[in-house]
């Protein structure tokens, strides 16, 4: 089973609350989120309630603060468990242009540099054909996160992003 601990101030203090399942509204378990424990499983955080907002990929492990999973702030208002994407094979295809137009990239690994590697330096539609993957906003997985499973995305928007800047990506396993 899968489970995570949020803690309202740093250092795991404060008062928390553990969950096991997707929540798409924690507001009414804590005011802010400065530390976690993410005993099982991977979980994608969001700023605000329903999913929405920054997000924040998380593998099993210890976050003491928000810094520690590159969090901007200490706002976590919902969660959801990764569920059925680890496999043998990842496989992405990007496209520089919306609705899968324009010059495409595939890739098959993580890539710390999506303009060193494709020249690209937005990518506005992409499409997940196996496995899942984490898209940073800057090179060397950093800045803002977000979290692509199978599927098609015919504009940066679908995949949660303000802007089609990207910088990195990486697949997701079981960490």
């Amino acid at each position: 089973m899968v489970k995570i601990a949020f803690f309202e101030d740093k250092n795991f203090q404060g008062c928390s609350h553990e969950c096991s399942t997707d929540s798409p509204d924690l507001t009414s378990y804590f005011s802010r989120c400065n530390s976690i424990k993410v005993d099982s499983g991977c979980w994608v955080l969001y700023e605000h309630p329903n999913y929405t907002g920054s997000q924040y990929i998380l593998s099993p492990g210890e976050y003491p603060d928000h810094q520690h999973w590159m969090g901007f702030n200490d706002g976590i208002k919902s969660c959801r468990s990764i569920k059925n994407v680890y496999g043998k094979s990842w496989k992405i295809r990007f496209y520089d242009k919306q609705d899968f137009g324009g010059q495409a990239a595939e890739c098959v690994e993580d890539c710390p540099s999506v303009y060193e590697t494709f020249k690209f330096r937005e990518l506005r539609s992409c499409v997940v054909m196996d496995g899942a993957w984490v898209l940073y906003e800057q090179p060397d997985y950093h800045g803002h996160q977000y979290f692509l499973e199978r599927g098609e995305y015919p504009n940066y928007t679908d995949w949660g992003a303000n802007s089609p800047a990207a910088g990195s990506f990486r697949m997701v396993t079981e960490l």
